[in-house]
């Protein structure tokens, strides 16, 4: 495969965006405003084609919408915002391609062990966003040392965990509670997969630490709350440290807080950014 341009290269980057929802809509809107130097809108692909025309047709530029496969050949940089059904549809071509691949679903990457060995193969890039982990790069810092430990906590409004895989499986009555009420105690891996939609947080918390099986999460589904509340400690050599976040959710998918849009279009600002704060 072409790799292709770099972002170091100094011609504008190509940007396309599988999936128009909360996150993928927010995101095209910016780089059609030209909101990010030296990127430009190349494509977007959704399940709903009518629709997402329809939420495109204030854009200056007249961007295409295209199937997720096609995205890679038309674009040097692909932002994930899809379902979690179809995540390998849209990393999978960016990667052998050899892009930037900036995903949003980062719990799916603890499940698809050889997408970051394609990456190397291929030299392709995988970006994941900070999103709604603060002090990510303490963390990373912390890993170059040694990590005894890491435990997150999750929080949030019962109604966001409705239809989750693993509350199916076992047969938690969402609308029932009515207290805080813990419904997963595991590993980061095990919460990814049981929760696919709520748990990018801890699945980026492990990637940055000492690993999705060595990570835990407690996951509470809590009526008390009205934010996304995530709490983690680390322990290591170099430092012990702890923060809590409480997300305002998103209006349009309250399993997702508003700030994970703004860490996508941070991110993609620092690929050509010439002055950036934060390793």
């Amino acid at each position: 495969m072409i790799k292709r341009r770099s972002e170091t290269s100094g011609e504008t980057l190509k940007v396309g965006i599988g999936g128009l929802g909360a996150i993928g809509l927010k995101v095209a809107r910016v780089l059609d405003e030209g909101g990010i130097p030296g990127l430009e809108l190349a494509a977007i692909s959704a399940q709903d084609t009518e629709k997402a025309r329809h939420n495109m047709s204030d854009f200056k530029t007249n961007v295409p919408v295209v199937a997720l496969s096609e995205l890679a050949g038309i674009s040097d940089v692909v932002v994930e915002c899809a379902p979690s059904a179809v995540f390998r549809d849209v990393a999978v071509p960016a990667l052998e391609a050899g892009l930037i691949f900036v995903p949003i679903s980062v719990g799916c990457i603890l499940q698809y062990d050889d997408l970051v060995g394609l990456a190397n193969s291929t030299h392709a890039r995988i970006i994941i966003p900070t999103g709604a982990l603060i002090a990510l790069d303490a963390v990373r810092a912390a890993a170059e040392g040694e990590i005894t430990s890491v435990t997150m906590v999750t929080r949030k409004p019962p109604a966001g965990f409705v239809g989750a895989p693993y509350v199916v499986e076992h047969n938690i009555d969402i609308n029932a509670i009515t207290e805080p009420t813990k419904i997963f105690d595991g590993s980061a891996r095990d919460g990814a997969r049981g929760f696919p939609a709520n748990v990018n947080v801890a699945a980026a918390l492990s990637l940055a630490g000492i690993g999705p099986d060595r990570t835990k999460l407690e996951i509470w589904a809590d009526p008390t709350v009205d934010r996304n509340i995530q709490h983690f400690k680390v322990d290591a050599d170099s430092a012990s440290f702890e923060a809590t976040i409480k997300n305002i959710p998103s209006e349009e998918n309250i399993r997702t807080g508003k700030i994970t849009a703004l860490s996508v279009i941070a991110a993609l600002r620092g690929l050509t950014a010439s002055f950036k704060v934060g390793s």
